[in-house]
Order: C-alpha cells, then sequence, then structure tokens
C-alpha cells in the first residue's frame, strides 16, 4: 500500500481524525461487500478504487493540478459538469453520507437540519475530506433552504459558488437557468483560463453521456430475475462514478456489464429466481451510505433500481448531442436539469411517473421511500407519492433516518414485517 500521509498533510488535512475515518471503513466495507457471495469478479476493480478513494485518485488529480488543469468539486447533479470536462478539468462529488462528520458539522450548523448538508460540511471542517481541500472550488446549488443557507458558512472556509437553481419549470424558470448556466460558464473559464468552444463541448457532452449509458447498461441487467448484482454493489457503483476518472469508469463498468449479461444469460444471479425486488426512491445516498440497502437485503430482499440522485436521476436524461453551435449546446445542457424530477421542483408530478414507470421496468414488488431525518423537500413529497402508489396498487414503505447505526435493528424490523406484507 502507498503511504499518502505527507501527501494529506501538505493538503492540510487532520490526520489524527483521518486515520481513526478510515480505520472504520475496512471492516465495515468487508462484511457489508467483499463477503457477498456469488459477486461478480469484475467487482475486484470497484474494491481496488473504494480502497484508494483517498489516495490513488487524490493523487492524480493533484498531478492534473501541477499540468496547470482545475479541480471543480459539486454536491449535486444539477451542476454542468460539460463545461468542467470542456476544459480538460476534473469534475468531481463531494463525500457526504457519514455519520462520523455529522458532529463536526453540527459545530456550526443546527441540529435540527439534514445530515447531509451537516455531514458535507463536518467533512470540510474536520480535515477529513482530500477532494475538499484538493477542490480550486466547490459548486453548490440552492435545491433546499438548508443547502442555500449552509453554502453562506461554507464560504467563509473554502472558495464556493453558488448556482441558483429555479423552483418551477415555466418559461422564465427556464430562462433563470439558462442564465446561470451561461454564468457558470464564463466562471469556469475564468478560473481555468480555458475558453470554452463548441469543439471542446461537444467532446465534453459525449463523454458525460457515455458515462451516463454505461450506468443505464448496468442498470437494465437488474431488470431480469434473478437479479445479476446486489442493490449494494450497484449503488457503490454509481457512488464512485462521481469520483473516478470517467474514462477509467465507462471502460471497467462495460466489462462489468459483459459479465453480468453473461449471468443474464445463464440464469445466474446475486439472489435467488423470486427474491422480493425493492425499489428504493428518496433522497440522495452519497458515499458512504449503504444503510438502507444493507438493511433490505440482509432482510431476504434484492434492491433492484434506485429512483435518486444517486441513481436514475443522474443517467437516465442525456444532453442533446447534435448540436453544435455554442448557444445551442448551452441550452441542451440546461434542459437536462429541468427534466431532472427532483423534489425541489413544484409541482412534480413527473417524480411520480417516474417511479411507477420504474416500478414496471424493474419488476418491482414494493416501494421503500427513504428521506433522511430533516429533509423537508422529501418528507412532504410522500403524501403525494404514498397516495399515486396506493391507487396504483404498488406496496410502500416509508423510512426516515439519518446515517448513524443507532436505529438499524427497528429499521430491519420494519422491513422484515414489509417484506411479509408482500410475500
Amino acid at each position: 500500500m502507498t503511504d499518502y500521509r505527507k501527501m494529506w498533510q501538505d493538503l492540510g488535512m487532520d490526520l489524527e481524525k483521518h486515520d481513526e475515518l478510515l480505520s472504520i471503513i475496512p471492516e465495515v466495507y468487508g462484511e457489508l461487500f467483499v463477503n457477498q457471495e456469488k459477486r461478480p469478479s469484475s467487482m475486484e476493480y470497484f474494491d481496488f478504487v473504494m480502497s484508494e478513494v483517498h489516495g490513488l485518485r487524490v493523487k492524480e488529480l493533484l498531478d492534473l493540478q501541477d499540468k496547470g488543469k482545475k479541480v471543480i468539486s459539486s454536491f449535486c447533479v444539477f451542476v454542468p459538469e460539460e463545461l468542467i470536462l470542456a476544459t480538460g478539468g476534473a469534475s468531481i462529488g463531494l463525500c457526504a453520507g457519514a455519520h462520523y462528520s455529522v458532529p463536526i458539522g453540527e459545530k456550526v450548523l443546527p441540529r435540527s437540519l439534514c445530515p447531509l448538508i451537516k455531514s458535507s460540511l463536518g467533512f470540510k471542517l474536520g480535515g477529513l475530506c482530500p477532494y475538499f481541500e484538493v477542490s480550486d472550488f466547490v459548486v453548490g446549488e440552492t435545491t433546499c433552504d438548508g443547502k442555500k443557507k449552509a453554502w453562506e458558512i461554507l464560504g467563509e472556509y473554502h472558495p464556493t459558488y453558488v448556482m441558483e437553481l429555479p423552483q418551477k419549470r415555466g418559461d422564465s424558470d427556464k430562462e433563470l437557468w439558462l442564465k446561470e448556466v451561461y454564468k457558470f460558464k464564463e466562471k469556469v473559464e475564468d478560473e481555468t483560463g480555458t475558453a470554452i468552444t463548441p469543439e471542446k463541448l461537444a467532446e465534453a457532452i459525449k463523454l458525460a453521456n457515455r458515462r451516463r449509458k454505461v450506468l443505464q447498461r448496468l442498470y437494465d441487467t437488474r431488470k431480469n430475475d434473478p437479479v445479476p448484482i446486489s442493490g449494494k454493489d450497484a449503488m457503490l457503483i454509481t457512488q464512485l462514478s462521481f469520483f473516478d476518472d470517467p474514462e477509467r469508469f465507462i471502460e471497467k463498468t462495460n466489462a462489468l456489464c459483459d459479465e453480468l449479461e453473461e449471468k443474464v444469460s445463464k440464469g445466474e444471479g446475486a439472489a435467488p429466481k423470486g427474491t422480493p425486488r425493492i425499489l428504493i426512491t428518496g433522497t440522495p445516498m452519497p458515499l458512504p451510505s449503504w444503510k438502507i440497502h444493507h438493511i433490505i437485503e440482509s432482510s431476504g430482499a434484492v434492491v433492484v433500481c434506485e429512483e435518486s440522485c444517486t441513481g436514475t436521476r443522474y443517467f437516465e436524461t442525456l444532453v442533446d448531442e447534435t448540436k453544435s453551435d455554442l448557444d445551442e449546446q448551452l441550452k441542451a445542457i440546461s434542459q437536462r436539469a429541468l427534466n431532472i424530477n427532483c423534489a425541489c421542483y413544484t409541482p412534480n408530478v413527473g417524480r411520480i411517473e417516474d417511479i411507477i414507470r420504474q416500478v414496471k421496468e424493474y419488476k418491482a414488488d414494493g416501494v421503500v421511500y427513504y428521506s433522511l431525518q430533516f429533509c423537508q423537500s422529501y418528507s412532504v413529497e410522500y403524501y403525494k407519492v404514498e397516495k399515486a402508489l396506493e391507487e396504483a396498487g404498488i406496496p410502500v414503505l416509508r423510512l426516515e433516518s439519518d446515517y448513524s447505526d443507532e436505529d438499524a435493528g427497528q429499521l430491519k424490523t420494519r422491513v422484515e414485517a414489509f417484506l411479509e406484507m408482500i410475500k
């Protein structure tokens, strides 16, 4: 194993706290992932990426900066990664799914706030996340009130740029977001010293779409019974897609899909044929948030789809690749975001339609509606989702939790009862 301690020290990280955080992960990861039976052999690559997620990949980003390129990080799939890629820079997601960093975030944020926001700021304030430290600047967005106020605090600790996302999708809202995309383009050009040309942007759009398409291919294999890959592994791959080198990720995920499609042809699965199939919908599950998947799959079911930003919302909508004019390309990029059915929008009928459609496509037997504590948007939207699912005859279970394991036993009991009802 390479010793990255000097690299972390040079980045200004808290080595003692970081060591404590990293000491927790191997045992948990081994129990949740490595010890799974009938696991695809191609998952070895993603195990390697996970083992080096704070090491080799960070070193690659530092090497990229040595070549004069920029590393720009974000928290949300609405941020136009294509504009970053068009400059030769790296677009990276940020860690926000661990309970360890929540108490640190609570030093500047109220306890009655979404754990995702507290965790993300806690990673920065605690010196725990090398991706924060290697980032030239981070990009926030106004998807909820908690986030938009948290970015004001984050800006005191790290260069932060905020994109204003409209809450509706009328003509004036589309115009607002398009202007935000133009302003972000100017911001990226100013920071990188690189002009974004139609040619460069066309290549970046294709690259980002290729990454989304390979995730579509991965999820398509999950529509089979038996399902050839566990929900935990599929979730891990989606989480790592926000960190890994895009070209390498596409290559390795395609290789995995080759193996999975062969398993499908042989009738081989990660769980026996007829295992209850669950679709999870709700709040994002950023790295390393694996609790809900593990509870469901250790209770005798298999997760076959995630209708979330760390799931189908990220990759189902592509950017139109046919545009060659810069203005038209930017318009196409802006339109993609407005087609993502996040709970920040009102009204949000499209999300309900997505869930019902995906239940049919993935042959799900039931839906687990997962929302983080104090996440107002998804908690309130449950009312309409539950009503629509009940009218469609689709069983649904609502789970509200945080990133700690304190309620794991209680949640498992509720999931087991739900699965008995489904059977």
